[in-house]
C-alpha cells in the first residue's frame, strides 16, 4: 500500500523527504506535497526524514484525515514532480504543529 503526504505538511512543505525518494514520486503545490500513489514504492525511506511526521502508509492514516488519501492521488496528477530538496515555506514553524489545517491547502 502506498504511503500519503497528511494535513501536517499544509503551510509546511518541507522537503527533506524528496531527496531520499528512489522514484521521484513526490509532487509540489503551492503549499502542500503529495505523493504519487501509483508511483510509490513503499520503501518507507521518505517516512523518517519528514521533520513534521506527515507520512504515513495509507492503511494508518489518522482518524479524521481520510480524505487525503484521494487528494494525494488528486494533486499527484495535476502537480510537478520535485526531486530536489526547496527550503520550506517562510511560515513552516508557525504551522509545523497546528492542527485541521484543510482549508489552508491551496490547489493553485
Amino acid at each position: 500500500m502506498a504511503y500519503i503526504v497528511t494535513e501536517s505538511c499544509v503551510n509546511c512543505r518541507y522537503t527533506d523527504c524528496v531527496e531520499v525518494c528512489p522514484v521521484d514520486c513526490f509532487h509540489v503545490g503551492p503549499n502542500f506535497l503529495v505523493i504519487d500513489p501509483a508511483g510509490c514504492i513503499d520503501c518507507t525511506l521518505c517516512v523518517d526524514e519528514c521533520p513534521v511526521e506527515a507520512i504515513c502508509e495509507a492503511s494508518e492514516v489518522p482518524e479524521g484525515q481520510e480524505h487525503f488519501i484521494e487528494l494525494n492521488a488528486k494533486y499527484a496528477a495535476l502537480w510537478p514532480v520535485i526531486t530536489d530538496k526547496r527550503d520550506p515555506l517562510p511560515t513552516a514553524e508557525e504551522w509545523a504543529q497546528v492542527p485541521h489545517k484543510l482549508a489552508e491547502l491551496k490547489e493553485a
